[in-house]
Protein backbone atom coordinates (compact mmCIF):
# COMPACT_ATOMS: atom_id res chain seq x y z
CA UNK A 1 0.00 0.00 0.00
CA UNK A 2 1.42 3.33 -1.06
CA UNK A 3 1.64 5.72 1.93
CA UNK A 4 1.24 8.68 -0.47
CA UNK A 5 -2.50 7.98 -0.74
CA UNK A 6 -2.94 9.06 2.90
CA UNK A 7 -3.57 12.81 2.68
CA UNK A 8 -4.31 15.46 5.29
CA UNK A 9 -8.08 15.27 4.81
CA UNK A 10 -8.73 11.90 3.18
CA UNK A 11 -7.30 8.83 1.49
CA UNK A 12 -7.19 9.00 -2.28
CA UNK A 13 -5.31 7.81 -5.33
CA UNK A 14 -5.71 6.69 -8.91
CA UNK A 15 -8.04 3.75 -9.37
CA UNK A 16 -7.12 0.88 -9.60
CA UNK A 17 -3.34 1.35 -9.40
CA UNK A 18 -3.13 3.27 -6.09
CA UNK A 19 -6.51 2.50 -4.55
CA UNK A 20 -8.65 -0.53 -5.27
CA UNK A 21 -10.99 -3.01 -3.60
CA UNK A 22 -8.19 -4.84 -1.77
CA UNK A 23 -6.69 -1.65 -0.39
CA UNK A 24 -10.11 -0.38 0.74
CA UNK A 25 -10.76 -3.70 2.50
CA UNK A 26 -7.37 -3.54 4.21
CA UNK A 27 -7.97 0.02 5.42
CA UNK A 28 -11.48 -0.79 6.66
CA UNK A 29 -10.16 -3.92 8.35
CA UNK A 30 -7.45 -2.18 10.31
CA UNK A 31 -8.59 1.32 11.22
CA UNK A 32 -11.70 0.48 13.26
CA UNK A 33 -11.18 -0.06 16.97
CA UNK A 34 -12.03 -3.56 18.14
CA UNK A 35 -14.84 -2.39 20.40
CA UNK A 36 -17.77 -4.72 20.92
CA UNK A 37 -20.38 -2.33 19.59
CA UNK A 38 -19.90 0.08 16.67
CA UNK A 39 -22.35 1.78 14.33
CA UNK A 40 -20.93 2.83 10.98
CA UNK A 41 -22.57 4.66 8.08
CA UNK A 42 -21.17 4.06 4.61
CA UNK A 43 -21.93 5.96 1.42
CA UNK A 44 -20.53 6.52 -2.04
CA UNK A 45 -20.43 9.08 -4.82
CA UNK A 46 -21.27 8.63 -8.51
CA UNK A 47 -17.78 7.78 -9.83
CA UNK A 48 -17.68 4.67 -11.98
CA UNK A 49 -15.33 2.91 -9.53
CA UNK A 50 -17.33 3.83 -6.41
CA UNK A 51 -19.88 0.97 -6.47
CA UNK A 52 -17.09 -1.65 -6.44
CA UNK A 53 -15.17 0.07 -3.64
CA UNK A 54 -18.42 0.53 -1.69
CA UNK A 55 -19.29 -3.17 -2.00
CA UNK A 56 -15.74 -4.15 -0.95
CA UNK A 57 -15.92 -1.97 2.16
CA UNK A 58 -19.33 -3.37 3.16
CA UNK A 59 -18.13 -6.93 2.53
CA UNK A 60 -15.13 -6.41 4.80
CA UNK A 61 -17.27 -4.82 7.52
CA UNK A 62 -19.63 -7.81 7.44
CA UNK A 63 -16.69 -10.21 7.70
CA UNK A 64 -15.32 -8.22 10.65
CA UNK A 65 -18.68 -8.34 12.37
CA UNK A 66 -18.82 -12.14 12.06
CA UNK A 67 -15.12 -12.77 12.79
CA UNK A 68 -14.95 -10.58 15.87
CA UNK A 69 -18.32 -11.77 17.21
CA UNK A 70 -19.37 -8.25 17.93
CA UNK A 71 -22.29 -6.03 17.11
CA UNK A 72 -21.13 -4.03 14.16
CA UNK A 73 -24.16 -2.14 12.85
CA UNK A 74 -23.54 -1.28 9.22
CA UNK A 75 -25.84 1.34 7.70
CA UNK A 76 -25.39 1.32 3.91
CA UNK A 77 -26.53 4.75 2.71
CA UNK A 78 -25.80 4.16 -0.98
CA UNK A 79 -25.35 7.08 -3.37
CA UNK A 80 -25.15 10.23 -1.24
CA UNK A 81 -23.11 13.41 -0.86
CA UNK A 82 -20.41 13.90 1.74
CA UNK A 83 -22.52 16.44 3.70
CA UNK A 84 -25.34 13.88 3.75
CA UNK A 85 -22.96 11.33 5.28
CA UNK A 86 -22.02 13.80 8.01
CA UNK A 87 -25.70 14.47 8.68
CA UNK A 88 -26.44 10.74 8.97
CA UNK A 89 -23.52 10.13 11.32
CA UNK A 90 -24.89 12.83 13.63
CA UNK A 91 -28.58 12.01 13.22
CA UNK A 92 -28.11 8.26 13.76
CA UNK A 93 -25.47 8.80 16.48
CA UNK A 94 -22.98 6.62 14.62
CA UNK A 95 -19.41 6.01 15.73
CA UNK A 96 -17.96 6.33 12.22
CA UNK A 97 -18.82 7.27 8.67
CA UNK A 98 -17.01 6.24 5.49
CA UNK A 99 -17.60 8.03 2.21
CA UNK A 100 -16.25 6.46 -0.97
CA UNK A 101 -15.20 9.56 -2.93
CA UNK A 102 -12.24 11.50 -4.24
CA UNK A 103 -14.09 14.79 -3.89
CA UNK A 104 -13.08 17.33 -6.53
CA UNK A 105 -10.30 15.22 -8.05
CA UNK A 106 -10.43 13.96 -11.66
CA UNK A 107 -12.50 10.88 -12.54
CA UNK A 108 -9.57 8.45 -12.48
CA UNK A 109 -9.19 9.04 -8.72
CA UNK A 110 -11.16 7.59 -5.85
CA UNK A 111 -10.74 7.22 -2.14
CA UNK A 112 -12.22 7.42 1.33
CA UNK A 113 -13.28 10.22 3.60
CA UNK A 114 -13.66 8.99 7.15
CA UNK A 115 -15.40 10.73 10.03
CA UNK A 116 -15.78 9.75 13.66
CA UNK A 117 -18.37 10.66 16.29
CA UNK A 118 -20.16 13.95 15.65
CA UNK A 119 -18.87 13.70 12.06
CA UNK A 120 -15.42 14.87 13.12
CA UNK A 121 -13.01 14.29 10.20
CA UNK A 122 -10.31 11.67 10.59
CA UNK A 123 -7.34 12.51 8.40
CA UNK A 124 -5.75 10.01 6.08
CA UNK A 125 -2.48 10.54 7.92
CA UNK A 126 -4.17 9.55 11.21
CA UNK A 127 -5.52 6.40 9.55
CA UNK A 128 -2.02 5.59 8.25
CA UNK A 129 -0.68 5.79 11.81
CA UNK A 130 -3.33 3.28 12.93
CA UNK A 131 -2.33 0.90 10.15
Amino acid sequence: MNPKIFKAYDIRGKYPREINENIVMEIVDKFLPRKLKIKIIIGRDARLSSPNLYKAAIKRLKIQSADWRRKLKIVPAGLITTPMLSFLVNYLKADFGIMITASHNPKEYNGLKIVGKNAMPISGKDVLQLL
